[in-house]
């Protein structure tokens, strides 16, 4: 290197002292190297190593000594179960020299587990059985990587989804699509046993990079260049052996019912060996996997434990880390990329996370690739090689302990002596983030490289990149010979298990094998979260006894003829409306399974065929139990015959229904597409059916169903024709039952005569319909599998930075965050300087100071209670910057709240003062608290954020344009200016982060600034930004309490004060860091730590000294010796000095005199234009809206076009209203979810601030939503109207009713219901269960229930539609639906039948005949309306304005089950509570 440009560069360094040699093992003070596995491992071909070597037992010592007695258990159980069997094994050493004996477990548990002779057996074992083992590593040069996006664009609204010219702008961008390079000129290798660091800025491609080498390149436009896995190609290694190679994303995703234990199983299961080089059971070797896996890592306390979720409570985050690896190891995968894998970890859990990954490379030999922000030095120091990359280019790759020194000699150097080599390689990348050497000559200075493409280039021109060459042409004459890509494929084809399709297959089990495990592992997840199965048996239960207690007992007469059509097309409805629920645990699922198929663990298809298999006996016993409730209490058909035939077309059409939903979900990339498609296929189910239309081309499990009820019914008659008054003395012979089907001299109808009439159905199609109803569902079933199988992925559309319509377009992309703060000028030597931004404009200098004194903080658990925080006390001074600090679990965020009064839970003792008085009535008010989630209206731009926040939270009597001035104010502190009009969802992690803050700055906090986590998820060098930027707030005035995580030293020493906690909620330290941190490393010196070495980062040697993490220990007690301490001491002398002081200067007074800064009414203004415009700027929503509605319109009127006059007209009529009235469900569903992430805005950032009352935004969500549910209602209306052929002189109340009434009603009552729900899917259960009609059971029959009758606002919005839209219309029966009688002799028929019309109704078409009388029973709709449905024309101006007093309940609902549910903090019992008698 000594000849690398610019001449003498490197000599000209100052030296810097000496570091530990990163070779050296990272141990504790005292303690001896113990046995590494590396130690057995072949050297690295590349050169000497240069990462340290990881204990084996580091994670669980004791667990590793035990291992002996585990695995001896194991091997007991296999001698007892071959000895029986007459087999004996011995396993002998496979070193013939060895003197050592049998290197099997034994049962001596004092045996010492020698791992370097059990893993050269199981290689002899593996050479035996003609097993050669393998290695992959990766080449790869000049790789470039296109994507398909621009940097930015125009958020989309509902004119520009409905612009004409738009449409064509997208037609041309589907023909050329825009691309851009992502990663261009990329060049380097890696080794089987190689760990690779890939560091660069957000935006610089590392993901890219990571993915691509783990050849998923899918989502890319193209990949180009040279890569190759030894001598395989990309191509070889995606058909043949996908499982060797694997791409592990930043998030953990697993089953979250399934243990620990059960998901390492699976994963051993489906990648096992095959048997002869086992020796043992598959199910032997997993368990002895999975029991080597649990020791190493540190899980065996965990096994039993669920992975969980953030709804299912589960193993911690770095416990879940170690699961990945785990897993990832149980495949035997020989290459692994890691994609930001540390985020959201504290520093210590980061570097278990780092040596867990050093472990799994030297053990098994793997290529380990790892992309990390703000790694640690500890954590930098385990990788053999780093990439450096900048805007998708390759400034470094080559060793990494060779890097520091190689960007020293372009003439950067590191910002602080502390900063970590990471920081130092990723910061010379950001022109505004890098140091350049100030003694550098002139002549460095001008050769010095600036840009990412100066970079690229000199790196490709410097020894470094010579020695990468050297290396990839060494590793080239090694790895790429047809002998090696021979041996590789001879092992994978060793591996595969006998029966397993085709030899080239990348799975190395047979479909058997993989249904098996499949199997048993949807069992598992059932078993480990019974509720949702539970629940689903309870509710078809509950559904089957309410159901069947309306129709309860039904008669066998012709008037029940009716009701049993209807509860039998209820008991099939019932069961197609729970498929659909499956519909999003299905996506929930399915990054499991995408992750898992390009693990090549199993086909995807086999998981759809499992789920079916392990659905069959739950939804048979769901049948079964549903079905016997329902058809006892009806009293359907008492034979065992038709019972069992019932109950077999009941199953069999839940399962063809499950399939039919099943394969709408595997059909669509996105479950939005799924949701929308399955519910048109529910509309066309329920119309098709065959009760609601005679004709239906899917009737045929509703036609065997009904044949089989109906064949053995012989129902009397309840209504002969003619008879009452004057037809006493007449005969059978001369009346007629008035059921279609009817025959004259006979006083009942038959059940199969009136099916045939009525629908044409016959008994003697029922096991044809049999197999129709199956051919049904396999056909779907098929058409499942092969979906599964091809479209396995989600659609992800490529991150594009949106900006607000009418402003300027962004020409670059707007994710990085150097163009928001890059105010760089050019000094004589073209250094970069940064330009400081604007001071804080506060309004007043800060001199109230806050303090909290003995806060203990305790929270109810199932076996009593737990202390979360215990005895704190700090303060927090203006004008500084303090830090809360502490492991995983030591209540840092929870103290956070607790002082912020953010609680609804607990019991807080203690005291929280301002001045040494109780903060003000307004304390929320004048704080801000910057949230660790970035939570905001996704659709508003950045400006609008912060003036929405600045209007609501400043005092009401700032003017108007002062808000604004100061809010650009913010936008330039924040850095914010290039992306002030793009929309907030659309940011990058940095800039939605810095909008949070601002956010809150636009307030102007008065008392304090609270932080969480203000840096997690971030790059070194913007969260070095950010802190900067917090500095300068806290030099201003600012009071600012913030909690951090992985923070380097430089981020370290920007904070005055520290309060650092342990677990238990317990104060380790309060005091000042220091200079140099040096106040804070001579405290924990000379209380017993070991010294602070001049290179190791504070924040990593306080929590190592204190033993944070879940591997580490201290045997100090650091809360004791903190409490005995003179410092704590002081701090306590301290903070009762700030008290009085404060008395002196008096109470903090309130800024408002009520709870918020401006009226009720400015509230409600400013969220209802915010919601008018969210919802203006999502189209999606919009259009699918607008596209139900029209659709349905459509699809309900064309069915039922111009229905006729006839008393099948009619009913058809009536079913078209009643089939639009169900459409409230899916458009309550759609307006629920916008409502509850409105909300959760609200509950989590919004309300706590202080920023307006939350019945303002229940009036403004539901007065934003009216206008669209008015415009749907309204297309819908003029869709279904005139198609169904409803005259047109009753438009206008049945618009008022359908079009106004009915989009208020279900409005207000979806959101009633969400107010008073967790979450979606249990407000739409609430929505769909409150909902009650009587239209297939007639009012006279409902019995006890008529009562639900009488309150349902179902029965006044269908009977006002029906009564108005059909009401006193004459009928006109067809052919079918006459009834023919003889008159007594000498009578014609007007004669016989003039006194029965006279009371009964009805008319004849042939009143002159002597013969065969043809009777209409029905003259009018009124005939037809009142005595069946109860129904009246004359009630509709009643009902509408019941409708209109159920909208009044509805929106009181609203108001009261949101304060009920979500606001209410009191128990409503309080006031029976006798108060407490005072203490004094």
């Amino acid at each position: 290197m000594a000849d690398h440009p610019p001449p003498s560069t490197w000599d000209s360094l100052p030296q810097r002292p000496r570091r530990r040699p990163l070779s050296e093992p990272i141990m504790a003070a005292g303690t001896a190297p113990v046995f590494t596995v590396t130690q057995f491992l072949p050297p690295n071909p590349s050169g000497e190593r240069s990462s340290p070597k990881v204990q084996i037992d580091y994670f669980d010592p004791d667990g590793v000594q035990d291992l002996p007695r585990a695995v001896s258990r194991i091997s007991e159980r296999r001698r007892s179960r071959r000895v029986s069997s007459g087999i004996s094994i011995e396993l002998r050493d496979v070193e013939e020299d060895d003197q050592e004996k049998d290197i099997k477990p034994t049962g001596d548990s004092e045996a010492p587990f020698d791992l370097e002779k059990t893993l050269r057996f199981i290689q002899r074992q593996m050479e035996d059985a003609h097993i050669e083992g393998r290695e992959l590593g990766v080449v790869f040069q000049d790789l470039r990587v296109v994507g398909l996006g621009a940097a930015a664009s125009y958020q989309p609204t509902l004119g520009s989804a409905l612009n004409p010219f738009s449409l064509v702008e997208k037609l041309r961008a589907f023909r050329n699509p825009p691309l851009r390079d992502i990663l261009y000129g990329i060049t380097g290798v890696v080794r089987p046993g190689e760990m690779l660091l890939v560091l660069g800025r957000p935006g610089s491609g590392c993901s890219t990079l990571l993915k691509t080498l783990a050849n998923q390149t899918d989502e890319y436009h193209s990949v180009s260049g040279y890569v190759h896995y030894d001598s395989l190609s990309p191509e070889q290694i995606r058909a043949h052996y996908r499982g060797d190679v694997q791409y592990c994303p930043e998030d953990d995703v697993h089953f979250p019912t399934l243990t620990v234990e059960q998901t390492l199983q699976f994963a051993a299961q489906l990648r096992a060996p095959p048997a002869k080089a086992r020796l043992e059971t598959r199910e032997e070797y997993t368990e002895s996997m999975v029991e080597i896996l649990l020791t190493i890592f540190g899980l065996r306390h965990v096994r039993q434990t669920p992975v969980g979720d953030n709804a299912i409570r589960g193993v911690s985050g770095g416990q879940k880390k170690r699961v990945s690896i785990a897993e990832a190891l149980a495949t035997r995968m020989r290459i692994g990329a890691w994609d930001n894998s540390t985020r959201g970890l504290d520093a210590s859990t980061a570097l278990e996370f780092g040596r867990a990954l050093r472990i799994a490379t030297d053990v098994a030999r793997v290529t380990t690739v790892v992309s990390i922000y703000q790694a640690s030095e500890s954590l930098y120091a385990l990788f053999d090689k780093v990439c450096v990359l900048s805007e998708g280019r390759m400034v470094y790759f080559g060793r990494a302990d060779q890097a520091r020194d190689y960007f020293l000699s372009l003439g950067y150097v590191p910002q602080a002596e502390r900063q970590t080599t990471p920081d130092f390689l990723v910061s010379v990348t950001d022109p505004v983030g890098r140091a350049v050497n100030p003694e550098l000559t002139a002549a460095q200075d001008q050769l010095r490289p600036r840009t990412s493409d100066e970079l690229a280039s000199h790196f490709l021109a410097s020894p470094v990149m010579a020695q990468t060459l050297n290396d990839i042409a060494d590793y080239n004459k090694t790895c790429l010979d047809k002998a090696r890509a021979q041996q590789y494929k001879r092992s994978a084809q060793a591996e595969r298990a006998k029966g397993t399709l085709g030899s080239s297959s990348p799975y190395i089990t047979t479909l058997s094998m993989q249904a098996r495990a499949l199997v048993r592992r949807r069992v598992q997840i059932i078993l480990g979260f019974m509720a949702p199965t539970v629940v689903n048996m309870a509710a078809f239960i509950v559904q089957g006894v309410i159901t069947g207690s309306v129709f309860l007992k039904l008669p066998e007469s012709t008037s029940a003829y009716f009701s049993r059509g209807g509860i039998i097309f209820f008991a099939l409805l019932f069961s197609i409306l729970s498929s659909m629920t499956e519909i999003p645990a299905l996506f929930a699922q399915r990054p499991i399974i995408l992750r898992q198929y390009k693990a090549a663990l199993y086909h995807p298809f086999i998981d759809a065929v499992a789920l079916t298999l392990v659905d069959i006996p739950i939804t048979f016993f769901t049948t079964v139990a549903f079905g016997i409730t329902l058809y006892f209490i009806v009293g359907l058909q008492r034979t065992a015959e038709q019972f069992f035939i019932f109950l077999l077309f009941l199953f069999a059409m839940a399962i063809s229904m499950k399939a039919v939903f099943r394969t709408a979900a595997a059909a669509f990339k996105s479950p939005a597409a799924a949701q929308g498609v399955a519910g048109i296929l529910l509309l066309i189910l329920v119309l098709y059916t065959g009760y609601t239309l005679p004709t239906s081309p899917l009737r045929y499990g509703f036609e065997a169903v009904m044949a089989n009820e109906f064949r053995t019914l012989k129902g009397s008659c309840d209504l002969l024709v003619p008879q009452g008054p004057g037809y006493e003395n007449i005969t059978l012979a001369n009346q007629v039952c008035s059921t279609v089907g009817s025959v004259a001299g006979q006083n009942f109808v038959d059940g199969n005569v009136f099916i045939s009439e009525s629908y044409g159905y016959s008994y003697s199609n029922e096991w044809r319909n049999f197999a129709i109803v199956l051919a049904f569902g396999a056909a779907f079933m098929s058409l499942l599998l092969v979906l599964t199988e091809l479209n396995t992925s989600f659609s992800a559309d490529t991150p594009v930075v949106l900006f607000k319509r009418g402003t300027r377009k962004a020409s670059t992309a707007a994710t990085t965050s150097t163009a928001a703060r890059e105010n760089v000028v050019k000094d004589e030597h073209d250094s970069a300087v940064y330009v400081e931004g604007p001071d804080v404009a506060l309004t007043q200098s800060m001199r109230n100071i806050f303090s909290w004194q003995n806060l203990t903080y305790t929270v109810p658990v199932p076996d009593g209670t737990r202390t979360l925080l215990d005895n704190v006390f700090g303060y927090v001074v203006p004008g500084t910057l303090t830090a809360l600090m502490g492991e995983s679990g030591a209540g840092k965020t929870t103290l956070l709240n607790v002082l912020a009064g953010r609680t609804k839970v607990g019991v807080v003792d203690g005291d929280v003062f301002v001045n040494g008085y109780a903060p003000p009535r307004d304390f929320r008010s004048q704080t801000g608290y910057v949230e660790q989630m970035d939570t905001h209206t996704p659709t508003d731009t950045v400006r609008e954020a912060l003036l929405f926040s600045a209007r609501l939270r400043q005092p009401a009597s700032v003017p108007w344009a002062e808000k604004v001035a100061y809010v650009e104010e913010c936008l330039k502190m924040c850095g914010l200016e290039s992306v002030a009009d793009a929309s907030v969802g659309s940011l990058g992690t940095e800039h939605r982060k810095r909008t949070t803050i601002g956010v809150e700055l636009a307030a102007k906090p008065r008392l304090l600034l609270f932080l969480d986590e203000p840096t997690s998820g971030l790059d070194s060098q913007s969260a070095w930004a950010i802190m900067l930027f917090l500095k300068q707030l806290a030099a201003s005035g600012q009071a600012i309490l913030c909690t951090i995580h992985q923070p380097s030293a430089e981020l370290f020493e920007t904070f005055d004060r520290l309060l650092l906690l342990k677990k238990g909620g317990q104060v380790v330290y309060f005091g000042d860091i220091g200079e140099s941190s040096m106040t804070l490393i001579r405290y924990f010196e000379s209380h017993g730590a070991r010294s602070c070495q001049p290179s190791e980062n504070p924040a990593e040697y306080m929590l190592d000294v204190m033993g944070a993490g879940a591997t580490a220990s201290s045997s100090l007690d650091w809360e004791k010796a903190w409490r005995k301490s003179a410092e704590s001491a002081n701090a306590r002398e301290e903070l009762e000095r700030i008290h009085a002081d404060g008395r002196k200067r008096g109470a903090a007074q309130a800024t408002f005199t009520s709870a918020f800064a401006t009226s009720w009414v400015q509230q409600f203004v400013s969220l209802f234009e915010r919601d008018l415009r969210a919802r203006w700027r999502d189209p999606t929503y919009l259009l699918s809206k607008l596209f139900l509605n029209i659709s349905s319109g459509l699809f309900i009127g064309f069915t039922f076009f111009k229905a006729k006059a006839t008393q099948q007209g009619i009913q058809n009529q009536l079913f078209a209203i009643f089939l639009s009235t169900i459409m409230a469900s899916p458009m309550s569903n759609q307006l629920q979810v916008l409502f509850l992430d409105t909300r959760s805005i609200f509950e989590i950032r919004e309300g706590p601030s202080g920023m307006y009352h939350w019945s303002a935004l229940i009036t403004s969500t539901f007065l934003a939503e009216l206008p669209w549910n008015f415009v749907g209602a309204a297309l819908y209306f003029v869709s279904w109207f005139w198609t169904v052929g409803f005259d047109t002189d009753r438009a206008g109340y049945s618009y008022l009713m359908l079009g106004v009434l009915f989009p208020l009603w279900y409005t207000s009552m979806g959101q009633a219901t969400a107010a008073m729900s967790p979450n979606a899917e249990i407000a739409a259960m609430a929505f769909g269960f409150l909902l009650s009609c009587g239209v297939v059971q007639p009012f006279r029959a409902l019995g006890w229930w008529s009562w639900m009758y009488r309150v349902s606002p179902y029965t006044y919005l269908i009977e006002g539609l029906l009564g108005q839209a059909l009401g006193k219309h004459p009928v006109v029966c067809s052919a079918i639906e006459l009834v023919r009688v003889d008159p007594p002799s000498g009578e014609t028929c007007e004669q016989y039948f003039a006194p029965y019309i006279s009371f009964a109704g009805g008319y004849l078409t042939n009143p002159e005949a002597s013969s065969a009388c043809e009777f209409c029973s029905t003259a009018t709709t009124d005939q037809l309306l009142g005595p069946s449905f109860n129904i009246f024309y004359s009630n509709h101006n009643r009902d509408a304005l019941l409708m209109l007093a159920y909208i009044g309940f509805n929106i009181f609902c609203m108001y009261a089950l949101m304060w009920f549910f979500r606001v209410r903090t009191a128990s409503i019992f309080a006031f029976m509570q006798k108060p407490k008698k005072s203490s004094a």
